[in-house]
């Protein structure tokens, strides 16, 4: 259900005009086949799934309305929007709030005005996300000569679907390991509907065709190309990039991107762009992992299909974040003031099921969310003293400028690390192991591509800068819900003293808190100083990363 009113804004003397877009999802449960394979309770918003898209403007402000008719909490994450001055509406459970109560509703209030481009809506409570509480999200652009740049803008999502509630494969996964699974392979859905039943997309001879395709997923990676044609990339995770022609695109869970596409003068083929489903770190199951699909791209309704010749991953020309520059005037941000070093580890337990971390501790969720410790326990917030152990909560001065660097030493597994309250500016990525052949691989541009959401290669490490001047509590993750249910995760505590200062949480919040039964006041334990009675003790993930040779 979606609404609008107008709003005048003034903004340097000039008069502007801005819209209120109130959308209402009315949450609860489906019973639904979307694959044709399985039939679940799923979780769906008024009554149907798929969700809608939403579409806003540029400068508008997205009024988005929860009611929760669900048996267990629901909170809703606008991933990739920064929720600048308004860290309590981003949505993680139990970290910048306790959720909305079963019964209960809440309008999350997302702000526009510094924000164009792809984004997606999704749950960030337990499994909701994936088991269906999700949609994209476009901000058309106030910038109108943008549009100059295409003729037709056409929205592809890309979903990972599951045969059952994703809540009880993840409890299933706490004592049956992965790999002895076969069923639990997820399936895809492009549109919202079976990959297989898809109807055409239509092209019209010479056309310009921005096609924003966004990876809605929390397992799987996507690669998506159009053989016979090339892909101008404009955009990434809802940043503009200068053009840059590829071939195809390579996604990890949560990512976006916008590509040009040019539709040929000629008229005698159709074509099929090509979807791939995979996992490097899952062994092949013939039809299960990698699954392939094909959209097809119509030009006449009676031409043949062309097919083109099956070419090795290593000869097509992959979107290259490190080579990518960003259109903004967003230089390389230096000199760095704070340089971060996370080990992701891993701890398999006695049935096969591995936890992980960033660092020494598997993240777990505590009583206080940390939003509240931070607000509410004085000059306190700036020592890691009040954040539990298990938060692997990581302090931030004002304006400082910070390189997180992130080291994947796993040989096989790889990761989707997702960054809340901020894009990230991608500037080096090389191989962990000294020793290795691999050159590293460093930007050396001016001005680095910046985005929210990016792999973490096996044996990889890559460095990230930002500027921390978002002040709020920012959670960092993998975007694999089964890693991120595991541990892999840490908090930026970003300007605490600063928050103080200037962030009020809805009373309604607090309220939330209260019937669910979490303090919000308080160390994370809800207890003054660094006294953490009553909370379980970390779990501890031993284990060593080989060492990287500091090229900055």
């Amino acid at each position: 259900m979606l609404a609008c009113t107008l709003l005048i804004l003034f903004a340097g003397g000039l008069q502007a005009l801005a819209v209120r877009v109130q959308v209402t999802w009315d949450i609860g449960y489906l019973n639904i086949s979307r694959d044709g394979l399985s039939t679940w309770r799923a979780i769906g918003a008024n009554g149907q799934l798929p969700i809608p898209p939403i579409y806003v403007t540029q400068g508008d402000v997205l009024e988005l309305t929860a009611i929760n008719h669900l048996d267990m909490p629901v909170t809703l994450h606008a991933h990739g929007l920064f929720q600048r001055n308004s860290t309590y509406y981003d949505g993680p459970a139990l970290i910048t709030e306790c959720g909305i109560p079963p019964g209960s509703q809440f309008t999350y209030i997302i702000e526009t005005r510094d924000q164009s481009g792809t984004y997606w809506v999704h749950s960030h409570y337990r499994m909701e996300g994936i088991d269906g509480l999700r949609t994209a999200l476009v901000i058309l652009d106030q910038d109108m000569s943008l549009l100059d740049e295409y003729d037709e803008d056409v929205l592809l999502t890309l979903e990972d679907w599951g045969q059952e509630p994703n809540n009880d494969l993840m409890e299933r996964l706490q004592v049956t390991p992965f790999a002895n699974l076969s069923t639990d392979h997820p399936t895809v859905l492009i549109n919202g509907i079976n990959a297989n039943f898809l109807q055409p997309i239509r092209f019209t001879s010479g056309r310009r065709y921005r096609l924003r395709v966004v990876s809605m997923s929390f397992t799987y990676w996507f690669k998506v190309r159009l053989p016979g044609h090339t892909m101008q990339v404009i955009e990434a995770d809802g940043i503009y990039s200068q053009p840059s022609t590829v071939d195809g695109l390579d996604m990890c869970p949560g990512q976006r991107y916008s590509v040009i596409i040019t539709a040929k003068e000629s008229l005698e083929f159709n074509y099929a762009l090509n979807v791939t489903f995979y996992s490097d770190y899952i062994p092949q199951i013939s039809g299960l992992t990698p699954r392939y699909h094909h959209v097809p791209i119509v030009y006449r309704k009676d031409a043949p299909t062309k097919t083109s010749p099956l070419i090795e991953d290593h000869e097509v020309k992959w979107a290259d974040e490190y080579a990518m520059e960003s259109r903004d005037k967003h230089m390389l941000l230096e000199p760095v003031d704070q340089h971060i070093v996370l080990n992701i580890k891993t701890l398999i337990n006695k049935v096969g099921i591995p936890n992980y971390a960033f660092g020494d501790y598997a993240y777990n969720n505590v009583p206080v969310p940390p939003l509240f410790t931070a607000l509410t326990t004085g000059d306190m917030a700036l020592s890691p003293s009040v954040y539990a152990p298990q938060l692997n909560a990581i302090i931030l001065k004002y304006n400082h400028i910070v390189e997180l660097e992130l080291r994947n030493p796993d040989t096989v597994m790889v990761h989707s690390y997702h960054c809340h309250g901020h894009a990230f500016q991608v500037v080096e990525t090389g191989p962990v192991n000294s020793n290795s052949s691999i050159p590293a691989k460093r930007f050396r541009g001016r001005q680095p591509m910046r985005r929210d959401t990016i792999t973490l290669a096996a044996n990889r490490y890559v460095r990230l800068r930002i500027k921390a001047d978002n002040p709020g509590v920012w959670f960092q993750h993998c975007h694999q819900e089964q890693h991120s249910y595991s541990g892999l995760a840490f908090t930026l505590i970003e300007a605490p003293d600063v928050m103080q200062r200037t962030l009020r949480v809805p009373q309604e919040m607090i309220e939330f808190c209260r019937i669910l039964g979490h303090p919000t006041r308080g160390n994370s334990a809800g207890r003054a100083g660094s006294d953490m009675t009553g909370i379980k003790p970390p779990l501890a993930i031993t284990g060593t990363a080989n060492s990287i040779p500091d090229t900055r």
